[in-house]
């Protein structure tokens, strides 16, 4: 298959819950690990700021050393769990919200089942292009359009 022809995972909305507890550990780790490197790279940058206006230029290198090694290490599993969601075909969107998407069909067209971290199972969908501010309910009828479960009703 050439590389510009990548096929990929489309889920029913069933087949996204029963991934979404694998999924939701993932992302889990992934909340939680991003936050903790977000507030070490903050220390970071203020400590070596700090050290380059005073004190001796090899005070504590050592352990400042250890800590962005330890910190690139920490990037790396990061990634490793986006790829992780990747290899399961889910899109991962966001490490603060904890959000992704799985692509599936509705109404004959590709769109996103959207799920962020906290919720219970996947209940929303928007549109390729439309982001998390387009998330719409998965209800029938904001799947089909505009009809109404009264209109049909009345039909």
């Amino acid at each position: 298959m050439p590389a510009d022809q990548v096929t990929r995972k489309l889920f029913t909305v069933e087949e996204a819950n029963q991934r979404l507890p694998l999924v939701r550990a993932i992302v889990q780790d992934i909340v939680v690990l991003n936050r903790d490197i977000e507030g070490r790279r903050e220390r970071l940058t203020l400590v070596r700021k700090l050290r380059g206006n005073s004190s001796p230029g090899q005070l504590y290198s050592d352990e400042l050393d250890q800590v962005e090694a330890d910190l690139r290490n920490d990037e790396r599993r990061l990634a490793a769990f986006i790829v992780e969601l990747q290899e399961l075909g889910v899109e991962f969107k966001d490490p603060v919200r904890g959000l992704v998407d799985f692509p599936a069909i509705l109404d004959d067209r590709v769109v996103y089942l959207c799920w962020q971290l906290g919720e219970p199972e996947v209940h929303f969908w928007h549109e390729l292009d439309a982001g998390f501010t387009g998330r719409q309910s998965l209800m029938a009828e904001s799947v089909s359009g505009s009809d109404s479960a009264d209109e049909q009703l009345l039909a």
